[in-house]
């Protein structure tokens, strides 16, 4: 996008843009700010990232933004989370379903990542599983969690050559945790709605013990008890239960 386009965006001068590019400290009004957020589809601390330091100095300094919906953040905000990390990246959504069908080319992305050293995990519930099935007549869609966890599998088979992880477990049934590195991703699911319903909380450690690492402990105490996927019979436990 050219200065001239983002200005006309944000209802400025061009030369009002291109001083926020040469001086990255300048912070435009908040107006602005949010309306070139919009058009860049990315999130205002991205953009100014001392916008978020003055606003907050607790422990909510950890929350970067907020949406009612999961679908309501910026389509480029995943990838350039996924991108950005060179050390972690863990995907504890009850399916991931969403993350294959939303961004092209998802599994080489995966590929390159494991490739430059970043531990990459999965944490999916269970096909078939008792809970899962439970999940299932709450929601009551056609695309069941279970087909929704198969096609996740599915895509996973394809870097079976690869050092991604993946485990089962389904004590994150009604909440969904994606790390990269320092930042995170929270969903926690409602009765009855479907992921990109969810409202979506995205974080940013900034300190011990805080919201990130409460949420990154859960997700760790969960990956220990969960069971590789490719020593599984994905209907063990469905057997086992019946």
């Amino acid at each position: 996008m050219s200065e001239s386009q983002l200005a006309r965006v944000c209802g400025v001068d061009p030369k009002t843009v291109s001083r926020w590019i040469a001086n990255p400290s300048r912070e435009p009004h908040p107006r602005h700010r949010a309306a070139a957020s919009r058009a860049l589809e990315v999130e205002e601390a991205v953009l100014w990232p001392s916008v978020q330091q003055f606003v907050k100095s607790g422990p909510d300094r950890e929350v970067v933004q907020m949406y009612p919906y999961r679908s309501a953040a910026p389509a480029a905000l995943w990838r350039s989370l996924i991108k950005g990390a060179t050390r972690e990246l863990t995907f504890a959504g009850y399916t991931n379903y969403f993350l294959w069908l939303e961004h092209a080319n998802f599994g080489a992305m995966l590929r390159k990542k494991a490739e430059a050293g970043v531990r990459v995990r999965f944490l999916l519930g269970e096909p078939g599983h008792p809970v899962t099935r439970r999940r299932e007549l709450e929601e009551d869609v056609p695309l069941t969690l279970s087909t929704r966890i198969e096609v996740t599998l599915s895509e996973l088979a394809k870097l079976r050559d690869t050092t991604i992880e993946a485990r089962y477990e389904t004590g994150h049934v009604s909440l969904s945790v994606f790390r990269f590195d320092n930042d995170m991703i929270v969903t926690p699911l409602l009765p009855g709605r479907i992921g990109h319903d969810a409202p979506m909380m995205h974080f940013r450690r900034q300190q011990d013990d805080g919201v990130f690492d409460r949420f990154a402990g859960v997700t760790e105490d969960l990956w220990a008890k969960a069971r590789d996927v490719w020593t599984i019979p994905t209907t063990e436990v469905a057997h086992a239960e019946a």
